[in-house]
């Protein structure tokens, strides 16, 4: 009984400095990741607390749970246009980009530390994958909000490349392990199943889950529960038929998420505090199980690796993977910088540990340091280098808080929003009969000083109100366009990144220089519009935020279409 009780006092004090930790970071900048894991390390070993686990076997098992949850959220969250924007790249990154990562690290360890090509190639495939949790986490943190080309590029990457880091490591291992390699042709066959395999169930998982969660008659309470038990359950199924369950779970999270459920703003409020315990968990553990004094013996090459990697390697495969879909420099170097590694190289290391490989420490220690170096250098400067690489976009303006009124039959889902007004609101200083909203909202009235204005007083919205309305879940960029402002805080506001003025995208060159200084332009252009312009020279889909200047004005896509050409455009002089 004293000993249950105690464990159950230590896991809440850790959990408690943990959130409290996070607060600091948060206020430093710092990546929220980097602080779990040090508050672990603090209380392991050599710590303050001097708590003793080494048990790779319960690490293994919290880590890889953690881990198939914050994937599983990640995928409810990925809009579906995020995929027609930047599958194909991802899955260049998620392949190709892991293999030369793993090759490049491997050379970096032998010409530069003498290790053997076995020991360095598993090296190279334990880091060879970015971490959903990390990026995911990190830029969520940052509230950060980059062009959506670059944000879902890096996101899908992160979600997808552990099939190909898993097959590698394990391969790899079995291969140190007996002296041996498999043929080329088998592990190739390997990584396939692996990546069809986890897509075909995590798909067949998702679509099974939908049509329970229309056909259960359960309490919308029961929701989120059966949502994690069906992605746990996804992910040990898919993994025991050697596919990827990491991506089983997030592709399965994907389907779901888009299903337009009445039950999903539940699931996703529940799923929000499970992905974040997830992440406390998992790198409170492996800080538990590492020992900081250990890892100075293997310090000089952990840190020649990070180099490597950091300024070598990622690069050098984000180029290379890139080079078929004209991405400009600014979002190959942006990309490259955010190669972050977290919890899933420490959690792989575990493999050349459970498998009793010789010098497992020499594994584990150097994924540990590389990912403490990855998500300092890296994690903590991400906002300030996608503001200099000028891709930071104006924020979604979105309500800050959703109702969904799920007892309510209705074909669409019905919900209430709630829209904190600022200055910058463009429904400030109007009542809602001056607004011209274009989707159907109903107006429910204002909390002012914590008194409810109703409707039939036609109260003027003022700067501080909560404004109320009631639509459907379709109609929510249409009414936040009108009553939101985007958020508080912008470091990138509309009308200095759009402009003053908004264009039509069908609009002629011809039209647009007889009013702006567009410069000497060749005469084929004129006759073109603004949006085959755009279509023609990024030669792909257009996404908010690309640029072009001419002459002395610069014109940036401010809206897109489903079938991803520009509608309309901002346009400025350049200062």
């Amino acid at each position: 009984m004293e000993t249950a009780n105690t464990l159950l006092l230590i896991c809440g004090v850790l959990l408690v400095i943990s959130i409290l930790a996070g607060v600091l970071s948060n206020r430093l900048g710092a990546p929220i990741l980097l602080t779990f894991l040090v508050v672990g390390m603090l209380a392991g070993t050599d710590g303050v607390i001097g708590l003793t686990f080494d048990d790779p076997n319960i690490a293994f098992f919290i880590g890889t749970t953690a881990l198939l949850i914050i994937l599983f959220d990640g995928g409810m969250r990925t809009n579906p246009q995020r995929f027609r924007v930047a599958l194909w790249p991802a899955i260049s990154l998620a392949t190709i980009g892991v293999a030369i990562t793993c090759t490049l690290v491997a050379v970096a360890a032998v010409y530069w530390f003498n290790l053997s090509w076995g020991a360095a190639l598993l090296i190279g495939a334990i880091l060879s994958s970015t971490d959903a949790a990390a990026v995911f986490g990190i830029f969520q943190q940052q509230g950060l909000q980059i062009k959506e080309r670059v944000g879902a590029t890096l996101e899908i990457e992160s979600g997808s490349n552990d099939p190909m880091a898993v097959i590698l490591t394990l391969t790899m291992t079995a291969a140190v392990a007996s002296g041996t390699f498999n043929l080329w042709y088998v592990m190739l066959l390997e990584v396939l199943w692996q990546l069809l395999g986890g897509l075909l169930f995590g798909w067949l998982g998702g679509r099974l889950f939908i049509v329970a969660a229309r056909k259960l008659p359960l309490s919308f309470s029961f929701f989120p529960l059966l949502a994690v038990a069906s992605a746990v359950m996804i992910y040990a199924a898919t993994a025991l038929l050697h596919a990827s369950g990491f991506l089983a779970v997030y592709l399965a999270g994907f389907v779901i998420g888009n299903a337009r459920l009445p039950q999903l703003v539940h699931i996703l409020h529940v799923q929000d505090g499970l992905a974040w315990l997830a992440q406390i968990a998992m790198f409170l553990i492996l800080g538990l199980l590492v020992t900081p004094s250990h890892l100075v013996e293997y310090a000089p090459v952990a840190l020649g690796i990070a180099f490597a990697l950091i300024f070598i390697a990622r690069p050098a495969a984000v180029f290379i993977s890139l080079l078929p879909f004209s991405f400009p420099w600014r979002e190959q170097v942006f990309m490259s910088w955010v190669g972050l590694r977290g919890a899933v190289p420490i959690i792989l290391a575990l493999f050349p540990w459970l498998s009793g490989v010789e010098q497992q420490e020499l594994y584990f220690d150097i994924a540990f340091v590389v990912v403490m170096v990855s998500l300092i250098i890296q994690g903590w400067t991400i906002a300030p280098m996608a503001r200099w690489l000028q891709l930071e976009v104006p924020k979604k303006a979105e309500p800050q808080q959703r109702m969904p009124l799920s007892a309510v039959p209705s074909k669409e889902a019905l919900e209430v929003w709630l829209y904190e007004i600022d200055k910058n609101s463009p429904a400030c200083d109007h009542n809602w009969s001056e607004l011209k909203l274009t989707a159907p909202a109903t107006f429910i009235g204002l909390i002012r000083e914590g008194e409810w204005l109703q409707p039939e007083t036609q109260p003027t919205v003022e700067e501080g109100d909560s404004l109320l309305v009631a639509a459907t879940t379709k109609d929510i960029s249409e009414v936040s366009r009108i009553l939101a402002s985007g958020g508080k805080g912008l470091t990138v506001n509309d009308k200095h990144f759009f402009g003053d003025f908004s264009l039509r995208g069908d609009l002629s060159f011809a039209e647009l220089s007889s009013v702006y200084p567009l410069g000497p332009i060749d005469e084929k252009l004129l006759g073109k519009s603004l949006k085959n312009y755009f279509t023609e020279k990024f030669h792909r889909r257009v996404v908010i935020g690309d640029k072009a200047t001419l002459g002395d004005v610069i014109l940036t896509v401010r809206e897109v279409d489903d079938a991803g050409e520009a509608t309309f455009f901002g346009i400025k002089t350049r200062e």
